[in-house]
């Protein structure tokens, strides 16, 4: 009897590496469109300039955001280096004492595999356009593609052992399209 229990112990004891690095630290990656752009009302065919700033509304859905996620111990901000991007993000930055770290939206493969094996708590903000081919990219679900003027948009999605899962809530002034 007290073989069996000290090979059971010592079996549980040479396992227990294996068990401790097979069970990897969960991603959360907390995925946005950039809030509101100050040229909105003019269309997108009359936008004055490529890289506009946010609207009031705009920063006030960040400043939101940024309260929405006081709690999330997120450990990294990635942004497109654009100023509505990165104005989103700003608040959030403040909150958390984070920097803003840029990423290429030409490239979504490779930040998707950064993002898939960088265990933590993600903020992404990027573009309407990005956004669902970065969530496919990562597994996830986007559902429907995002709108002209749809802001309100805030995927949650979790990476634990390779298996991922998708949330999708609404914050703010809620898009009526």
């Amino acid at each position: 009897m007290r073989r069996h229990i000290f090979l059971a112990l010592t079996a549980l004891v040479l396992a227990a590496p294996v068990l401790v690095t097979a069970q990897e630290d969960p991603i959360v990656v907390y995925l946005v469109r950039h809030a509101e752009r100050a040229d909105d009302v003019l269309g997108a065919d009359m936008a004055t300039t490529d890289d506009p700033l946010l609207s009031t509304a705009g920063r006030e859905r960040s400043y939101l955001l940024a309260r929405m996620l006081a709690d999330a111990e997120l450990t990294r901000i990635h942004s497109t280096d654009l100023k509505r991007t990165r104005w989103t993000g700003q608040p959030t930055s403040e909150m958390t004492g984070l920097a803003i770290e840029l990423y290429d939206p030409s490239d979504l493969t490779d930040f998707a595999r950064q993002l898939g094996t960088t265990s933590g708590r993600h903020l992404v903000v990027g573009h309407s356009n990005t956004l669902p081919r970065l969530i496919e990219a990562l597994g996830g679900n986007p559902g429907d593609p995002i709108e002209r003027l749809e802001y309100d948009r805030l995927y949650i999605l979790s990476i634990i052992e390779g298996e991922v899962g998708t949330v999708l809530i609404r914050f703010g002034n809620r898009y009526h399209g």
